[in-house]
């Protein structure tokens, strides 16, 4: 999916919108253990609920391989509901990888060749010939970790080299590898004020920001700092959203907490003169 396509679901949805299926089985409504797959039931409800309302979806890998090989094949049909259903949606697997380069490659091949994702967050901390086997896929992304929203993101990212802090010089770096066809960066919303130093630093990029929701983030924050004219954002919200509802009506519960953040966003998209 191109950066434009991107752009053009926000304008037709007035929603960046990502929704995040990290989906637990923990906690998914225990009459859908009566089925066959219970999360995919659970995801697939949670994507016919909310497909009009967001633009992106973002598996976060640890809820589907730490249930092993039933995890993995899971995941393959949640993404193959997705693409075949609402073709037009953007599929982001969180997946933090990071490797040398012959991994990395592997890993490439695993989320956009075995499972059609159009993008997968990457940790940079290994450097260039770590991310590049991603950016070697055409039409593909990279979401790369630059300032997380974790307690433990103090422990490095922060740090300072010629009054650059850690997470600066991974932006600014990482610009030569790829470009705003096909990077992204994220940037949580527990941080919403550092925005400001990140689109000085990258104005066009698009970022992905979690921590809307359960986590805290603001929405408006985010946007009073983040959003350039072409958007430029996609916003995260995973619990929020789809631990909504516990019982037979979850999936309406679900959607009526996306249609609020959704609401909200197109108010701010209107102010910006996006839509």
């Amino acid at each position: 999916m191109t950066r434009q396509e991107i752009f053009e679901q926000i304008r037709k949805k007035k929603s960046f919108l990502c929704v995040g299926l990290d989906s637990d089985i923990n906690k998914i409504p225990r009459f859908l253990y009566d089925t066959s797959d219970p999360v995919f039931a659970f995801n697939k409800e949670i994507v016919d609920a909310t497909h009009d309302l967001a633009v992106a979806y973002k598996p976060n890998l640890a809820f589907y391989e730490s249930m092993g090989v039933s995890g993995w094949n899971t995941l393959e049909k949640t993404v193959n509901y997705i693409r075949y259903n609402y073709p037009d949606i953007f599929i982001i697997a969180d997946a933090k990888r990071g490797d040398i380069g012959n991994t990395s490659h592997h890993y490439a091949r695993a989320f956009f060749d075995a499972l059609d994702f159009d993008a997968v967050t990457v940790a940079p901390y290994m450097g260039s010939d770590s991310v590049k086997p991603f950016l070697s896929y055409v039409g593909r992304w990279v979401i790369l970790l630059a300032l997380t929203s974790n307690q433990g993101a103090n422990d490095f990212q922060f740090l300072k080299e010629d009054n650059t802090r850690l997470f600066e010089k991974v932006i600014t770096t990482s610009q030569s590898w790829g470009d705003i066809e096909n990077m992204m960066y994220v940037v949580g919303a527990t941080r919403a004020e550092m925005l400001k130093d990140i689109r000085a630093l990258a104005p066009d990029h698009f970022l992905l920001v979690p921590g809307v929701g359960a986590q805290g983030g603001s929405l408006a924050e985010v946007a009073r700092y983040g959003m350039n004219d072409q958007c430029g954002l996609l916003v995260n919200s995973s619990r929020g959203i789809i631990f909504a509802g516990e019982g037979k009506d979850f999936a309406e519960k679900t959607r009526n907490a996306a249609l609020q953040i959704q609401s909200e966003m197109a108010q701010l998209l209107a102010e910006k003169a996006i839509i």
